[in-house]
């Protein structure tokens, strides 16, 4: 069943059957965190809506058809609605600047630190001097959680010509951060 479409692991979610939740989270987790996060640009937010958006998908297996679409979709408008949900709800809340409550400012998230730090300067640079192709490629799969075959379809190449931007990117990323 490892091998199975995604559609027909959905499916099997809606039957009932534990595995097949399992094996769409170890599947698409990855590439839908990327959805929440590039949504949130908070990972523990994102985390939150990955773990909201799996519960949504265990509770409506039974409403996908994959006549109306496919299955990647599905799973990725589901984190998409999740995470717009955390963004919803707070908007709703009020901060109180009360320390006891635990409202006081939140230190900026790693990526943020990352980019300010010398090191992240160091990064920024290295990925600007990188061909578009090559930057596309990294970014698609490291920031967005893509996989190469995802990549390939979203950029209309064949596979083995993301696989070969993206490690050609990795060695010169490498080369130029040593």
């Amino acid at each position: 069943m490892s091998d199975a479409p995604l559609a027909a692991l959905i499916q099997s979610v809606a039957r009932g059957e534990r595995d097949g939740l399992k094996r769409v989270y170890e599947r698409q987790s990855v590439r839908l965190f990327g959805v929440a996060n590039a949504i949130l640009r908070d990972r523990d937010r994102a985390g939150d809506a990955l773990h909201n958006a799996f519960l949504s998908v265990h509770r409506r297996a039974a409403q996908f058809d994959p006549d109306r679409g496919a299955a990647e979709a599905w799973l990725a408008a589901i984190v998409r609605h999740a995470a717009l949900d955390i963004i919803r709800a707070q908007g709703r809340e009020t901060p109180s600047d009360d320390p006891a409550l635990g409202d006081v400012p939140v230190a900026p998230e790693a990526l943020v630190a990352l980019e300010a730090s010398e090191q992240g300067a160091a990064l920024k640079r290295c990925l600007e001097s990188l061909p578009e192709k090559n930057r596309q490629g990294i970014v698609l799969a490291f920031v967005h959680g893509l996989s190469h075959p995802q990549i390939a379809a979203r950029l209309e190449l064949p596979l083995g010509t993301v696989k070969a931007w993206i490690r050609r990117g990795l060695l010169a990323l490498r080369e130029c951060l040593a």
